[in-house]
């Protein structure tokens, strides 16, 4: 098998050279691709060298068999038809696909089989939000149906990029010596601070990437479950939390629930608050798994339950979701 990254240099691109040399992905070459900016650098990979490649239009990609996207979504689009030209598979960490009727939106926990509906060759990768919650809400749902779900994103400065992230260490030091800090990556300054807004506001008041967080949810589940999502940045280097609220068609306990994620896949379970141990983003960070916790009635609501999770955005909510719907397809025979 031979694969492709595109954008290799960035975050995302950077895990997913970690994470298919930890998994040992069956390939037996791997092609990297990049910008004018970083073509011609070189990355390792299972103990050999490789140039990074001039990310063009043509027929570079003939003979890969699944490429892992992660440039842009400008990028994406531009190059869709270059990559999936020859058979490809283009499995795309962008939003520039992922409402399209006939892209897949895949979370391999709980909606793998989309994945071998591909008309395009393209697959795409969910938001990384999206994806740590559907994981904790397929686990649900598996016990009673979910009418409703209200989050509350706390999300870390990664999920802006390593440029965001570098920001934010820039401004702490910067405050922590008495200098004004430079704010250039978020709308305002990020250290020591929260910024509820994520992404642009849409005539509804809601941002774009609350949205996603509605929409997404409903292609990835199959359902009509509605999402009312608020995001905020906070200054957390690396690791997503939220804050989630479920309505059920049916009343659960928490010890049904707590059951079922520990049972489900991709789940792992911290909940002894006596003990203080719940998920922190500090210990989640490189961490494959969810993790849930603080799990309870509402007490709002008779049909609710309400949890906190967090996870990896980087992995989970991106190079490794990704990787996962490769190794699925792998699994499938639908890449050899």
């Amino acid at each position: 098998m031979k694969a492709a990254i595109v954008g290799v240099s960035g975050a995302v691109g950077q895990e997913f050279l970690r994470i298919l040399a930890e998994r040992n992905f069956p390939c037996d070459e791997l092609v990297l691709f990049g910008s004018e900016r970083s073509a011609g650098r070189e990355y390792e990979f299972r103990g050999k060298k490789i140039k990074v490649q001039l990310l063009r239009h043509g027929d570079d990609f003939k003979g890969i068999d699944v490429a892992f996207v992660s440039a842009g979504g400008g990028t994406s689009k531009e190059f869709e038809k270059d990559i999936t030209r020859h058979g490809t598979i283009m499995i795309d960490n962008s939003s520039a696909f992922r409402m399209d009727d006939d892209v897949p939106l895949v979370v391999p926990e709980v909606n793998g089989a989309d994945a071998l509906d591909a008309p395009r060759g393209v697959i795409a990768n969910p938001n990384c939000s999206t994806i740590q919650m559907v994981v904790a809400l397929q686990a649900i749902e598996q016990l009673s149906h979910i009418k409703r779900v209200h989050v509350a994103t706390y999300q870390a400065s990664s999920g802006a990029g390593a440029a965001a992230m570098a920001e934010l260490e820039e401004q702490i030091c910067q405050i922590t010596r008495g200098e004004e800090p430079t704010v250039s990556k978020f709308a305002h300054q990020l250290a020591f601070n929260v910024i509820p807004h994520i992404d642009v506001f849409t005539d509804n008041g809601y941002t774009k990437e609350e949205l996603k967080m509605h929409f997404e949810t409903r292609k990835i589940m199959h359902s009509d479950v509605a999402v009312s999502a608020t995001c905020v940045r906070v200054p957390v280097m690396r690791a997503h939390s939220e804050s989630v609220w479920v309505e059920t068609e049916k009343p659960l306990t928490p010890e049904q629930v707590h059951e079922a994620f520990e049972a489900f896949d991709g789940i792992t379970v911290q909940d002894i608050p006596a003990e203080k141990v719940y998920p922190m983003p500090l210990f989640i960070a490189g961490t494959d798994d969810v993790y849930v916790g603080r799990i309870r009635a509402d007490i709002a609501d008779p049909n609710g339950i309400t949890f906190w999770c967090v996870a990896d955005q980087i992995r989970k909510g991106a190079a490794l979701n990704a990787v996962q719907i490769a190794e699925y397809l792998i699994g499938e025979g639908r890449l050899k």
